[in-house]
Order: C-alpha cells, then structure tokens, then sequence
C-alpha cells in the first residue's frame, strides 16, 4: 500500500450554509476526500468542534483554525506513513490532540483526516469502500441491508416549530433498499397533501433533515398521521415508526416540557409507553436528558428499542456506562461525535458484542458525502438515519445504497 504524500483541507458550506471542512489524503496513486457533517443538537460529551470565533466571519463559525491544524499541524507528521495503517494514522492524530474531546485541533479537523484516510486506502486497493471497511474491524451483523430511518417529520433543534419531539421516522420493513426507498417516498408525498389540508400550506414546510415541519404542539399527533398515511396507502404491514426524542432539547430546571405540559421522567415515560401500545415503533432515541442512565434503564425493558446518542456519543466509555446500567438496546453511530474512525469502529465493536444495535447516522448540517451509507451496509447495522428522501445532501446516501445494493447483487 503506497505511503501517503499530502494531506489538506480546505472550507466548504455544509446544508445549513455553514463552513465546514473538506479534508483530501493522497497517496502515490490514489486519493479519498471527507466533506465533514455537523449537528445542531449536540450532547455534552461530544468531540468538539473547532471553530474560529470571528463574528465578522460566518459568524464566528468559520473553520480556518481547524484547516490550518490539517495543513500545518497534522500533515508533516503523515507524510510517508502507510494509508492503509488506520489505526497506526489515529493514534498519530489522538497523540497530537492529547485532549479527551479534541479541543486542540478540533474533531472536525480529525475526523475529517481519519476518514478521508480510509478512503483513499479503499481506492488504492481497488475495491469499494463499504468492501475495504470490514477490513479495519470484525463487528457482527446485525441485518443483511441497514433498515431506513426516514426522518419524515422533524422538530426540535431541526425545525421552527412548537413540535418538542424532533424526529418523526417512517421505517419500511424490508431487506430491499430500493423497496424501502419506494415505500417512503411514496408516504413522504401522501403526508404533505395531508399536512397541507389540516393545516395549511406552511404545514409543509421543510426542518433540517429535509422532513416536513409543520407548527403544531402535540407530540403524538406526527404519529397518528404517520400512521394513518401508511395505513391509507396499503403499508402497514411494510412499515413501522420511531421517534428520536432529543429529550435534553426540551428539558430544563428538572422538568421536561412536552406538548404545553411540563413532566416529570415518570411523566414522559408515561407517554412514550402510551405511543409505543398505540404504534407500532421499531424504537425511541434519546427519551430522557444525556445524564439519565436509570431513567433510561427503567424505559428500557424490551417493549421497544431504546437508544442512545446524546447519551452515549459514540464514546466507548460512556457506551459501557450504559451496558452496565442496561440502560439502552440500540445505539447511535456518528464518527464526528469522537474524532477518529478507529473510535468509531471500537464502539460499534463494544455495541455489537453486548448486543447493542447500532443504527448509523448522518447530522442535521449535512455535506454531499456519502461515508455513512458504506459504513452502514459494510457492518450489517440495524438501521441507517440520513433524513428524507429529497434535499440533495440526503437523496446522495440513498442514491449511494442503492448503488451498493446493485453492486452487492451483482
């Protein structure tokens, strides 16, 4: 495998028209460039992003500072090592941080590398990425084909709405991507004459995550006419529904605020036990704020998928915090969330050998990428969120399954 000859970065815009990184490893004979996601709801423990701070600029949201870490920081201390040596390139990069959430040289900046490293070792090998992937690590399936988690309703931190709850997904049961994808496309076009009906053409409007972001308060109402949409269109025995509740988004002083009413964790976990006997839900992501692990443990207890992101943030360490808590059954994967791909794989790893299931995700401030989708379909995990079926830089990572699907059938 040739030695890599230069590392850079350079800044782009990401869905949201804010800069990002877009990070280029060459070698010899091949190269692999990373567009680098950002979230807009975000937990605590996550790797921080390095940010320039300058108001004149982007608001401060620039991201020259981490581009000059890549450029003059990382670069000469990869130059001539092997790209095919992922973990060996990741502790180079942990060394030089030196910090438990990549403050020195921003997760941006790192992850930005790590990945792009592992994709120009896939194209120095010849084969697709999702092939060269399983080559890094041995994480047991959980699926054949990740199931489709179709952000089709989105509120919270994504949407400018009094909706709490701030992801409604449509999940289609099936093997076939290009089903599931038929399948959700064909709710995603029901649901807007619907929203458009009940409550106007602004009703239609589009969050973040490409989903629909009507301005109402109750937040078991995205569900019923989820439901009542598959139902009208045949599917209800093809699809199922999940939330991700983002709930650290709607608490504070001690009390969580759902639907105009304030509850407290017996409350909220009332109600999530209220949607899951009235729909039929594949799981609830994030039910309680990032610190609740007993809170989760008492939700968690085989009714339906409980699963962690601001809980867990792709961290192995806090992932074995919830193992031993028994707080969580699935988990959500996010390599921005810690910095490195060979973190990202050591969680999914842990995950898959304490029967976790992991469901890959992109983040609200998305780029044209497509890294997720091959992470996805090379680990066999449970699900894959990359939002609705229409903005450009989520249509990409289903565009990218179903090439793979191709390839896989090939």
């Amino acid at each position: 495998m040739s030695t890599i000859t230069s590392v850079s970065a350079s800044e782009i815009l990401d869905s949201r028209g804010t800069p990002t990184l877009a990070v280029t490893v060459a070698t010899k004979h091949s190269s692999g460039t990373f567009h680098v996601p950002s979230g807009a709801s975000t937990g605590s423990h996550e790797a921080q992003e390095l940010r320039d701070g300058d108001v004149k600029r982007f608001n401060g949201k620039g991201v020259l500072k981490a581009i000059q870490n890549v450029n003059e920081v990382i670069a000469p201390v990869l130059l001539g090592k092997s790209s095919s040596n992922q973990e060996e390139i990741d502790r180079v990069l942990l060394t030089l941080d030196g910090t438990e959430q990549k403050n020195k040289l921003g997760g941006n900046a790192m992850i930005g590398v790590s990945v792009a490293v592992a994709k120009a070792a896939a194209a120095e090998s010849g084969h697709p990425l999702f092939v060269y992937l399983r080559t890094l690590a041995n994480i047991r399936p959980s699926r054949q084909s990740p199931l489709l988690y179709m952000n089709l309703v989105n509120g919270g931190a994504h949407a400018h709405s009094r909706l709490a709850i701030q992801e409604y997904h449509l999940v289609p049961q099936t093997e076939s991507i290009t089903e599931g994808l038929e399948i959700g496309t064909a709710v995603m076009r029901k649901l807007e004459t619907k929203l458009r009906d009940q409550f106007g053409p602004s009703a239609a409007n589009i969050g973040d995550e490409g989903g629909f972001a009507p301005d109402i308060i109750e937040a078991d109402k995205p569900l019923a006419l989820l439901w009542e949409t598959v139902c009208e269109l045949g599917f209800e025995n093809k699809a199922k529904l999940a939330i991700d509740a983002a709930a650290s988004e709607f608490y504070g002083s001690g009390v969580y605020k759902l639907s105009g009413q304030n509850m407290d964790p017996d409350d909220l976990a009332s109600w999530y036990r209220s949607i899951a006997k009235r729909f039929p839900m594949v799981s609830i992501e994030d039910p309680f704020t990032e610190e609740a692990f007993d809170d989760f443990t008492k939700l968690n207890d085989g009714t339906v998928m409980i699963i962690g992101d601001d809980l867990t943030t792709t961290n192995s360490e806090r992932l074995r915090k919830a193992l031993d808590a028994k707080s969580i059954s699935g988990i959500i994967i996010k390599p921005n969330q810690i910095g490195t791909l060979s973190e990202t794989l050591e969680t999914m790893r842990l995950a898959r050998d304490g029967n976790i299931n992991c469901v890959v995700s992109h983040r609200s401030g998305e780029t044209e990428d497509t890294f997720i989708s091959d992470l996805a379909w090379a680990f066999g995990t449970f699900g894959i969120k990359a939002g609705a079926p229409r903005r450009g830089e989520r249509v990409v990572k289903y565009n990218r399954l179903l090439e793979i699907e191709k390839l896989h059938g090939d």
